[in-house]
């Protein structure tokens, strides 16, 4: 939940009108191509338009390939204000179902204490959402109730889910009441909020009669108390409270669980058993075991931020033998949801080399509206989309990695003959003999970086290449 300021972002913001002028130049130097990272690998290595494999613009809806699909994280922080992102999505839907994309993130979609300029994560009110007069305004940030209903049932339409960010660690906007566990004032009487549903006082906060503190207090907001009854019936157990209401009524497949460092995993389990659906926990670590442990108490996915780091490491500190290292994905692949930035943390530089990594291994792998929309190329993308849906199947080995390349195979599965994926972090084109699974079997490179239709030996070993900063996906030419 946390915004953290990048100076990337700055220097995106001064460089994109020059780029978006000239979409079509080809960066080769290392320098020119930190400075131009969203836009990238765009021309064949001999400055011929690409050839790429891509998803067919006729498929109407999401059809999920042999790989699954990804996740659209559907915002960013401050997106624009006004009511109107939910329209703004809404127009977005019917592409982002043809490219491959399965689901869309949405931020929290209930009135928060910043009302019209909020981003969502200082809730004050979970059953308003854009229809009453509440926090000096009656839509939220993003839009009205009906046109929240209308962008997840255009998704439904077609074929494709939709999951709310939920914040339930914290409250704000809640008014002056003298406290009888603190021996203060404190700003939790919550009793007046438009809706009427989902009252609480300082007896649904901590500290109060059962307990002093759980895991976590975020920024200095009123820290709720799961271990109270009426916390607990009006978020998970009641048939009209926050999850179902928000599952039967408003429509959506699953949640996004944020700052889950705040409360223990029990609560996250004790939501999926009574309502239903997806769940992934924001726990911010790159600690392994942390991230495996919560998963597995919680019966719920978690974003792979052990992937995160490491790719960091990995592609802006030149350094991809670290790809070695353990990683939710490698742990608990069904459980890991890979990213490679989000509206909290833009820390990568070589993002196309990173979505090429997640797109082409296991977890689910999830594509940031503002790289995918506006800061990267979005054909390159659609290609790695279609890539993941359609070719990347079975588990992965890993075949080479130095501080430059690494190489690494999908195995397949049933009857999908898997990739093999070659990510390059030198200036310079690269070859390598590697071991496939295929014998005797003509191959090519689905981006269309390569030219080569090589034949693998009758032993499996092939030849392949990859160009410079950039990367190659190899499979069976069928």
């Amino acid at each position: 939940m946390t915004r953290k300021f990048n100076i990337k972002t700055a220097i995106i913001a001064s460089i994109f009108l020059v780029l978006s002028c000239n979409p079509d130049n080809a960066f080769n130097d290392l320098d020119t191509a930190k400075q131009a990272i969203k836009v990238q690998d765009i021309t064949d290595h001999d400055g011929s338009p690409f050839s790429i494999d891509k998803y067919d613009a006729s498929k109407a809806r999401f059809n999920p390939g042999p790989g699954g699909g990804v996740m659209m994280q559907g915002f960013y922080w401050d997106v624009p204000a006004g009511g109107t992102w939910w329209d703004h999505v809404a127009g977005k839907v019917e592409d982002w179902s043809n490219a491959g994309i399965e689901s869309i993130w949405l931020p929290p979609v209930s009135k928060a204490q910043g009302g019209a300029t909020s981003m969502g994560y200082d809730p004050t009110d979970y059953f308003d959402f854009g229809d009453y007069n509440q926090n000096g305004t009656v839509e939220t940030r993003f839009g009205s109730k009906s046109e929240l209903i209308a962008l997840i049932n255009s998704a439904h339409n077609e074929n494709m889910k939709v999951f709310a960010d939920i914040v339930i660690n914290h409250n704000s906007g809640g008014q002056l009441e003298s406290n009888q566990y603190t021996g203060t004032n404190t700003w939790t009487d919550f009793t007046n909020v438009a809706s009427g549903k989902f009252l609480r006082t300082q007896h649904d906060f901590h500290p109060n009669a059962i307990k002093n503190n759980d895991e976590g207090v975020f920024g200095g907001f009123p820290d709720l108390s799961h271990s109270v009854a009426n916390v607990q019936d009006w978020l998970w157990k009641r048939a009209d409270g926050v999850g179902k209401y928000y599952k039967n009524v408003i429509g959506f497949d699953g949640w996004r669980f944020d700052y889950v460092k705040g409360f223990g995993p029990w609560v996250v389990k004790e939501w999926n058993n009574h309502v239903g659906g997806f769940s992934v926990g924001e726990l911010w670590d790159g600690n392994v075991d942390y991230l495996n442990w919560w998963a597995n108490e919680a019966n719920s996915s978690v974003f792979d931020f052990a992937c995160y780091y490491k790719m960091n490491d990995a592609f802006d500190g030149n350094n991809l033998a670290i790809l070695y290292d353990d990683m939710m994905w490698k742990r608990n692949p069904f459980k890991a949801v890979t990213f490679v930035t989000n509206h909290d943390t833009d820390e990568i530089w070589n993002k196309m080399l990173a979505y090429a990594y997640i797109l082409t291994h296991e977890g689910y792998p999830t594509i940031f509206y503002r790289d995918y929309e506006e800061w990267l190329n979005k054909e390159r993308l659609n290609n790695l989309i279609w890539i993941h849906n359609n070719k990347a199947t079975g588990t992965t080995s890993i075949l080479y990695a130095d501080n430059d390349e690494y190489v690494a195979r999908r195995n397949g599965y049933n009857g999908n003959p898997g990739l093999i994926v070659y990510l390059n972090n030198s200036n310079n084109w690269i070859e390598r003999w590697v071991p496939t699974n295929w014998n005797n079997t003509q191959i090519k490179d689905f981006t269309g970086h390569s030219s080569w239709y090589p034949t693998t030996q009758g032993g499996g070993w092939v030849k392949i290449q990859c160009p410079p900063k950039s990367y190659s996906v190899w499979s069976p030419n069928i």
